[in-house]
């Protein structure tokens, strides 16, 4: 009997295996979510999507937080076709017409409505247990900003007005118990926060809750926005999705994302961004675009406005004639090559 052989024997896990053949670590697809910049900020891959585990979308009110979630959830049910949303709901902020926009079976959603980071911790690790690996679930927390801890709660209602120290710790304690499920049932959390600002003379976001949240997260976003104006009318926002931690993004990546009263999120927004930085298209002429020949240099097809390039056909040759989805691997995903980002005209900051 080898060595390894003697370790598994004796081991009291029954999920232990050798790493190269661990399903623990099972490559899993991942779930394109339709909006190829949103599938950079998740993978640092225009193609990629979506992977079990935990991802935090933090920021201030109104900064498109559950619309995000909801985009990425519609995905993931669309891609498996008995797949299963469970919606801890805090916020109540969120009626079933909003499900409807993206697409989503609210006869396949099961919404719980939760009152303290408690109720949501002992539920959550619940269900946890008692799904399979098998099962096709994905699980949105909107959000955990807003939930009061047991003892907060306990303490209004016996008139008590005192500091609340057991928050950070029970968040901390919800994580760490669930990451390790998420993990081995290759389940997708998305989890809404809220953010605030850092005391002092130049003043972040951080991301609320305590470190628990950070520690335990694959990944997390800081939301950032500006408005979208013609004139003095807002047509939208620009969104900037700023990665502050990644298994798989270079941290500290910024992707820009647009959304439209009119339309909802902007599909191929962004991607004008990473283009022009790679000198895959120029800027002739303020408000005009053109596509370049990256082979000589030169400058082919016409000119078009900046509406244009959020059409599909205009990406149509640029993703499957050039190197284009290998720069943005090369910009985004943590191994990839430095590249100059510099020219990116982000907004939102």
């Amino acid at each position: 009997m080898s060595v390894m052989q003697k370790l598994m024997k004796a081991s009291k896990i029954k999920e232990s295996a050798v790493l190269s053949e661990s399903k623990v670590y099972a490559a899993s697809a991942l779930v394109d979510t339709g909006v190829p910049m949103i599938n950079v900020a998740l993978s640092g891959d225009v193609d990629g999507g979506l992977s079990p585990g935990l991802t935090v979308l933090a920021g201030q009110s109104k900064h498109f937080k559950t619309s995000f979630a909801l985009l990425m959830a519609a995905a993931y049910m669309r891609s498996k076709k008995d797949a299963v949303m469970l919606f801890y709901d805090s916020e109540f902020g969120s009626p079933q017409a909003y499900f409807d926009t993206f697409g989503i079976d609210t006869d396949r959603v099961l919404h719980v409505p939760v009152m303290n980071v408690e109720e949501l911790k002992f539920d959550v690790v619940a269900q946890l247990e008692a799904l399979d690996k098998k099962d096709d679930v994905i699980i949105v927390i909107d959000s955990i900003g807003n939930l009061a801890s047991k003892k907060e709660l306990e303490d209004t209602m016996n008139e008590k007005s005192v500091a609340d120290m057991t928050r950070a710790k029970q968040l901390k304690s919800l994580f760490r118990m669930v990451t390790p499920y998420l993990a081995m049932k290759s389940i997708p959390m998305l989890a809404i926060n809220h953010t605030y600002k850092e005391i002092g003379l130049f003043p972040k976001d951080i991301v609320s809750g305590g470190t628990g949240i950070m520690y335990s997260a694959d990944n997390v976003w800081i939301i950032g926005r500006r408005q979208q104006k013609v004139g003095t009318e807002i047509k939208g926002y620009d969104f900037i999705i700023n990665v502050e931690k990644s298994r798989f993004v270079k941290e500290k990546s910024k992707i820009p994302i647009s959304v439209t009263w009119e339309g909802g999120i902007e599909p191929y927004s962004g991607l004008l961004d990473v283009a022009l930085a790679g000198a895959y298209v120029i800027k002739p002429s303020n408000g005009w675009y053109q596509k370049v020949d990256t082979s000589t240099g030169d400058v082919i097809g016409t000119k078009v406005r900046e509406k244009d390039t959020l059409e599909p056909e205009f990406w149509e040759s640029i993703f499957n004639e050039t190197d284009f989805k290998e720069f943005t691997r090369k910009a985004f995903q943590i191994g990839g090559e430095l590249v100059d980002l510099s020219a990116m005209e982000l907004v939102g900051e």
